[in-house]
């Protein structure tokens, strides 16, 4: 039991330390693209709800840390972490959301489609979708999770 509890413990703070770089660094996209990108980013709503869907998904996966931990000492013995569970696996369809939305929508940033291909995905894209099948099955072993004396 104490090493699945900190096998848990691990796979959350790597997930929310790795979610919360791929957040905060702006490298999902990457190349050489001068005087190619947009001026103007008014039409372009759906990278703010790609960047607010990222900061949602630090949100939910932080709040279910501290969740856990306040469960792990206030609980008794044979509940569940199911609230833990539920926030962790909003965490991971949130950045779903958010990194299918920019896959969907990445050719907009650039105005001529031809040099779409003279780029590459920056690492915090690869990051966020690291993260995503991380935070779902962290959130599926918190909810078949007991807790033990």
């Amino acid at each position: 039991m104490a090493f699945l509890l900190m096998f848990v413990t691990l796979l959350h703070l790597i997930t929310l330390a790795m979610l919360f770089i791929s957040t905060m660094e702006k490298v999902w996209r990457s190349g050489n693209v001068p005087g190619g990108c947009m001026t103007t980013f008014q039409e372009l709503e759906w990278l703010h709800a790609v960047q607010v869907l990222m900061v949602l998904s630090v949100v939910f996966s932080s709040v279910s840390f501290l969740i856990f931990l306040g469960q792990l000492f206030t609980m008794s013995k044979g509940g569940l972490f199911y609230f833990t569970g539920l926030c962790q696996v909003f965490a991971g369809l949130t950045a779903l959301s958010a990194v299918l939305i920019y896959t969907l929508h990445n050719k907009e940033i650039l105005q001529d489609s031809r040099e779409v291909t003279s780029g590459h995905f920056g690492y915090c894209f690869i990051l966020a979708w690291v993260c995503v099948p991380l935070l779902l099955c962290s959130g599926i072993i918190y909810v078949h999770l007991r807790k033990k004396e």
